[in-house]
């Protein structure tokens, strides 16, 4: 296992956010996390990358314990993540924000900075030429002088995901990745994320409300629900969960759904 998560709790004053969630995620997998609004999905990324820490509970990565890591210990440990909000840096060109996700991997004191010795000016041009090869890889080939906020949304996203990969991670956690994605943009995002596990040998673990998104490309699904982990399995046995359809859709409509299928069996 490459990360285990056991037991995990985290409130927020009477809120329990997060209650005794445990999560093992392999290796080499590709993961989604579901649940409503409010199912404490993102609390849990928080919780695993260092943005808060947990009440109770374990989180082992790569073998050790994170607990107590900060979010740049995390990231330097191999976890790396996007956000439900684009946090790109609007100022900058897209390959400057890219080359800032490898931070964790560089050694530059000041006196490099503004010495500018061969070997600063070495690593100078391996990080450009890196992040280069990470827009190509995303479909952002030839884009890298193009300041961020110029560009559209979708695209947005591929400069987080590229930021994200600059640290070369083990572990990619994508916060709603294809939200505010057309149909077309989200199956060209469905083929990039297999892609990453594939050609880059990096796990990954999705939280996704596009169901479509969710079903096409998992092979694992937690489903949580106000903080609770409800169901897990494959995305046949999820969507065959009666706590599930309930979760979403509420337990008047899943009733409804169960007596459609009684009477479809009958």
């Amino acid at each position: 296992m490459l990360l285990e998560v056991n037991n995990v709790e985290k409130s927020f004053g009477g809120i329990r956010a997060v209650r005794s969630v445990s999560v093992n995620i392999e290796e080499g997998s590709l993961t989604s996390i579901i649940g409503p609004n409010g199912a404490g999905k993102t609390t849990l990324f928080n919780l695993l990358t260092g943005i808060y820490k947990p009440d109770s509970g374990a989180i082992n990565f790569n073998g050790r314990s994170i607990i107590g890591f900060r979010p740049d210990q995390v990231n330097a440990a191999g976890m790396a993540r996007t956000f439900q909000s684009i946090r790109l840096f609007h100022a900058m060109t897209v390959l400057e924000n890219v080359m800032v996700g490898m931070h964790s991997r560089l050694r530059i004191s000041l006196a490099d900075t503004l010495l500018r010795p061969v070997g600063f000016v070495k690593q100078e041009n391996h990080v450009r030429q890196k992040a280069s090869d990470l827009l190509h890889f995303v479909g952002l080939a030839g884009k890298g002088d193009e300041v961020s906020r110029n560009l559209p949304y979708g695209d947005q996203r591929r400069v987080e995901i590229a930021r994200a990969l600059a640290s070369d991670p083990k572990l990619l956690l994508l916060d709603e990745p294809t939200a505010g994605m057309n149909p077309n943009e989200s199956v060209d995002a469905m083929n990039l994320f297999r892609r990453i596990r594939d050609e880059l040998g990096v796990t990954v673990i999705l939280i996704e409300h596009d169901m479509r998104v969710v079903m096409g490309i998992s092979e694992r699904i937690s489903v949580l629900d106000y903080g609770e982990k409800i169901a897990e399995g494959t995305p046949t046995e999820i969507k065959a969960n009666p706590r599930v359809v309930e979760a979403y859709l509420g337990r008047q409509a899943a009733g409804t759904t169960d007596e459609k299928q009684k009477a479809t069996e009958e």
